[in-house]
């Protein structure tokens, strides 16, 4: 049974909310679109008034014809200004209302949960973001300069036609449902296939940059032949159904030409006959046709039918760009994470103390990973997580920086009030800023904005001095090296580092810590890119700021973590030993096996 592709419910009530915020433009926009439309069908008023005045029994009236025809020529003149000025407005109503649903989206971005970044490839959200923007913008843009013309030139002609006559009007109006029929069913077909169009560029998006952003591995693993095979299946599939989008849409405008060409050659074959006569007792039917009014009324004829051509063309792209709102409307509407409460705490001064209370979490209902986790961690003490992959250690810190809310259970952190008092809060009760701002955080994966290297550096403190950078700096061992770069600080770097080694960007994140000298620290593998000579005397730099500061480590060289007051062993989601280094050596067990199995060397 195949899947029916409808538009979603409320897409179009949203459209029109957006174009709603430029109402003045909107309704000056029809305006000169009303007047362009009667101008236009005033015209062959005229043209049929001026055949009618040379076609005369009594001679031509040439002087009233130059005065009809110099009455059309101003006519086409503001039919030309209206449309230009139209134009000019469509335009920025459009891309106005293309920025607006951008800027939503990227808002939503900002304030979308992990876990929605986290199971949405990046590819398919940019392709959201930028390319079917684009294709709506398109369709939204075309829609205006066509569609709303399109109904009135329609509602115009045929007031116009039954002003000349009634019976060929009807004969008009009786052939049109035929049109609307082919178009309709064809636009049944078209948004289908629009819609798995869009949805499958997205996959390409997303296999593209993920093919390059990840290209190194995938040249060093021998794997681009089978990426090349996986592209090619996606753009086979993005190819069949943009053939048949096109195939679909192709059919409309010569269906709805034919049908429109039968109408004209009713409308002249019915004219003709009136006019020389051949009524056959329905005289009184067709009675006022003239030579000049059969012209006027094949004129009409024409005009009536073109906007039909071009409204079904519209409305092909419609679908197309309708299907790209869609998936637009899905990003803009996703579920945001849940906002800070208006009581909630804002901590200033954090003492230190975390309090894990029973904790459970998944990030899947139907894959357990932590379960009723308990913990207390002092006020400065340094807490080591240590485990094989996927134990759980990397989920313990996104709960702590509550990237993810626990699923039972909670996670306290102490703080002390304005008025000296100690207190504790569940961390879904105290602003998410004032939480994460008592975190200084070092992973291993890197993150370098486009700007100097001054710039990424301050990020950890935005207004701090040169000498408090370069003193950072030396502290992390990151000032040599920066000094050795074309402009030293003020050295211009692309996303993501640019030419700097990972070693190098590493060091900077660091040295926004080393600046930033927060209350608490986060090191989740945050030496794993340097060299052991570098990260031995990172590692005294560290130790020196974890002084009188909670932190928590996660390292897989278990040779950095010997110091540590706490480590704990995880696995399987639970902490399955806790104790210092010499305490877990003499218990033999889990971390005892992982220190003796090699690691230990590093």
């Amino acid at each position: 049974m195949k899947t029916r592709h409808k538009i979603a419910k409320g897409t179009i009530p949203k459209i029109i909310g957006y174009i709603g915020r430029y109402k003045l433009l909107f309704a000056f926009s029809l305006l000169m679109g009303a007047i362009s439309v009667c101008l236009t069908l005033y015209i062959p008023k005229l043209v049929g008034n001026a055949i009618d005045l040379i076609t005369d029994k009594g001679g031509v009236d040439l002087e009233k014809t130059l005065k009809i025809l110099l009455l059309g020529f101003f006519c086409i003149i503001a039919v030309t200004l209206s449309q230009w000025v139209m134009g000019v407005i469509n335009n920025k109503i459009t891309y106005n209302v293309v920025r607006d649903i951008r800027r939503d989206a990227f808002g939503k971005i900002e304030i979308l949960p992990l876990s929605y970044i986290d199971t949405h490839p990046t590819g398919e959200t940019v392709s959201r973001v930028i390319s079917d923007a684009d294709q709506f913008a398109d369709g939204l843009l075309l829609g205006f300069s066509q569609f709303f013309t399109g109904v009135l030139t329609i509602v115009g002609t045929l007031f116009f036609m039954l002003t000349i006559s009634p019976a060929i009007t009807l004969i008009v109006v009786v052939l049109t449902p035929i049109s609307l029929f082919v178009a309709a069913f064809i636009a049944k077909k078209t948004h289908r296939m629009f819609t798995l169009r869009a949805a499958t560029n997205a996959r390409q998006t997303a296999f593209i940059d993920e093919s390059i952003t990840s290209h190194n591995v995938i040249t060093a693993f021998g794997l681009k032949d089978k990426k090349q095979a996986t592209f090619d299946e996606i753009n086979a599939e993005f190819e069949k159904y943009s053939i048949r989008a096109i195939f679909f849409s192709a059919l409309t405008n010569p269906c709805t030409r034919f049908v429109n060409s039968i109408v004209y050659a009713a409308v002249a074959v019915v004219g003709a006959l009136s006019v020389m006569g051949f009524g056959n007792g329905l005289d009184l039917f067709f009675s006022g046709i003239t030579v000049g009014s059969l012209a006027t009324l094949l004129s009409y004829a024409n005009q009536y039918t073109k906007p039909f051509n071009e409204i079904s063309g519209v409305f092909t792209e419609l679908q197309n760009s309708l299907a790209c709102a869609e998936r637009i409307f899905e990003l803009i509407h996703a579920e945001p994470e849940v906002a800070d409460g208006e009581d909630s705490v804002e901590v200033k001064k954090p003492s230190g103390e975390v309090i894990f209370d029973d904790v459970s979490f998944s990030y899947t209902p139907d894959r357990k990973l932590i379960q009723n986790l308990s913990l207390s961690v002092d006020s400065g003490k340094k807490v080591a997580i240590v485990g094989p992959t996927g134990c759980g250690k990397t989920t313990l810190i996104n709960l702590i920086m509550r990237f993810y809310d626990v699923c039972s259970g909670s996670v306290n952190i102490g703080y002390v009030t304005e008025s000296g008092k100690e207190e504790k809060a569940d961390i879904r009760d105290v602003t998410r800023k004032s939480l994460r701002s008592c975190y200084g955080m070092v992973l291993q994966e890197t993150w370098i904005k486009r700007g100097t290297i001054k710039e990424n550096i301050l990020i950890g403190k935005p207004f701090a001095t040169d000498e408090e950078i370069i003193a950072a700096a030396k502290a992390s061992h990151a000032h040599s090296f920066i000094k050795r770069l074309p402009d030293g600080y003020d050295t211009l770097i692309g996303e993501d580092g640019g030419n700097l080694s990972q070693g190098q960007k590493q060091l900077l994140c660091i040295t926004r810590v080393m600046l930033a000298l927060p209350p608490m620290l986060i090191l989740d593998e945050a030496t794993s890119s340097i060299d052991t000579r570098t990260e031995m005397r990172i590692q005294d730099a560290f130790n020196r700021i974890m002084e009188g500061r909670t932190s928590f480590i996660v390292a897989h060289r278990l040779s950095t973590i010997r110091s540590a007051d706490i480590i704990l062993v995880m696995k399987d989601g639970n902490i399955i030993e806790k104790g210092n280094h010499d305490s877990l050596m003499k218990l033999g067990g889990f971390y005892c096996e992982l220190y003796n199995a090699g690691l230990a060397k590093h």
